[in-house]
């Protein structure tokens, strides 16, 4: 089982150097969050620096709230990316809840589920390299992975199982403890194989993590609440954020218990220190 790193969101002029140094240890991937009504980082930009930044740890959207894109334009950054980093870019996708985020695109709220279904036919064709439309050519360039980059859905509903087995590699299960990741794991598992799909699909868990003193989780914590907003999920995170090495270790365990083939752990400190604190835990 693999162990990945969630980059923060809250001082973007120092995610080059935890790019680095994630790269120097066995991480094996680094991730970004998506919002658009907020001051984080634009996370396909963001990657496409990091990968000229680091030479073998994998890029992974966390997930790009895909409705809020252009279809078109998605299909060719992501492209764009899965060349550049030579086959390293995973894009995880899902729908977010935010009106804001929505608003701030012109997308309707609403009908978010079925916009992505229709973008992942586009995404599909688009990367197989057939023409876009009637009078628009392909969309290029050619990815570097046959098929287009890797792609995981991520939440909760059974309409994201069904999309892991129609359009995904895989499912991202986000903040859940393991004995419900299980039940994930194992929906998406059943529906892969009725789909008819071969091989079987990525397991990946995302638990979110601090490590160090008491201003360092402070911090953290005001990092989260303010990313999620005022709701009930919002206390979950910020209350079930993992602080000890103990904690997360045993986590680690319990994921690989229930069949997870990585498990990303999800940092909202902002010290690059962080990532030594967080491999010496679990690497």
């Amino acid at each position: 089982m693999f162990i990945g790193l969630g980059l923060p969101i809250g001082a973007p002029a120092s995610l080059l150097t935890w790019a680095r140094r994630a790269d120097a240890l066995p991480f094996r991937s680094i991730a970004l969050l998506d919002r658009l009504a907020y001051g984080n980082p634009e996370p396909l930009i963001t990657l496409a620096t990091l990968a000229g930044a680091t030479s073998r740890v994998r890029l992974q959207t966390e997930v790009l709230l895909a409705p809020l894109h252009r279809t078109a334009l998605l299909a060719k950054q992501a492209a764009t990316l899965d060349v550049l980093s030579d086959a390293r870019f995973t894009l995880g996708i899902g729908l977010g809840g935010r009106a804001d985020d929505y608003a701030a695109a012109g997308v309707d709220k609403h009908t978010r589920g079925r916009r992505l279904d229709g973008q992942m036919s586009r995404l599909r064709s688009v990367w197989a390299g057939e023409p876009y439309g009637e009078g628009v050519g392909p969309v290029g360039p050619a990815p570097a992975r046959p098929g287009g980059p890797e792609v995981l859905f991520g939440g909760f509903v059974p309409a994201v199982v069904e999309r892991v087995a129609r359009w995904g590699d895989g499912f991202l299960g986000a903040a859940l403890p393991a004995p419900m990741m299980d039940g994930l794991f194992r929906d998406v598992e059943k529906t892969w194989d009725e789909a008819g799909r071969s091989g079987r699909p990525r397991l990946v868990a995302q638990v979110n993590v601090a490590l160090g003193p008491a201003p360092v989780l402070d911090e953290a914590r005001r990092q989260a609440r303010a990313y999620y907003g005022p709701s009930a999920y919002t206390d979950h995170v910020v209350n079930g954020l993992l602080t000890t090495e103990r904690g997360i270790r045993d986590a680690v365990t319990a994921y690989r218990a229930v069949g997870a083939d990585e498990v990303m752990l999800y940092c909202w400190a902002t010290d690059p220190d962080q990532v030594d604190r967080i491999a010496d835990a679990v690497l």
